[in-house]
């Protein structure tokens, strides 16, 4: 009898509440999930010769309440102890689910120098020999940041998974 109580309540809780949102997505044209980026995305330099030109990602399933976006590429592979910063963007309005590869972000984000030196996009260049991966993620932030450019981006790293309703990853791998 307690069985049938405990399905029954079960069941009447699936039917009445909500349907669930859109899972949040990140997607691209240009990386995918495992794979080899091509050498439009490899760095220009360090002894690496590509395009270091960003890909083009796109979002969708932004979940209710989203106030800003941020975008991060790290290499959790380089030998440094910490890792490798290859690009960190925030408070990318709301209403973008889109960047452009290779083109200017919209007005009012904040992007941050990257372990190159550089404010913005670098690309892949591991060691010789070695492959590393490349988390491409876009988080979906309750807030604008209160940050400027000229905070760490391990500072801004805390502050984005501070204030994540979600993310979504797409990991694709280099070697030369």
């Amino acid at each position: 009898m307690i069985r049938n109580m405990v399905l029954s309540a079960l069941l009447a809780a699936t039917m009445v509440s909500p349907a669930l949102a859109n899972e949040f997505t990140l997607s691209s044209p240009d990386i995918a999930e495992g794979q080899q980026l091509s050498n439009a995305y490899v760095f220009q330099g360090f002894g690496c010769e590509g395009s270091n030109t960003a890909p083009t990602l796109t979002w969708s399933g932004v979940p209710e309440g989203t106030k800003s976006f941020a975008v991060t590429v790290y290499d959790p592979d380089a030998p440094t102890g910490s890792g490798w910063w290859h690009w960190f963007a925030f408070n990318i309005p709301v209403g973008v689910t889109e960047l452009p590869g290779g083109e200017a972000l919209p007005s009012g984000s904040i992007e941050l120098s990257n372990d190159y030196g550089a404010t913005g996009f670098g690309g892949a260049c591991p060691p010789p020999g070695e492959v590393h991966r490349y988390q491409f993620t876009v988080h979906a932030l309750g807030t604008k940041l209160d940050l400027d450019n000229s905070v760490s981006n391990a500072l801004a790293g805390f502050m984005v998974n501070a204030n994540s309703l979600a993310s979504s990853t797409i990991t694709a791998v280099y070697n030369r």
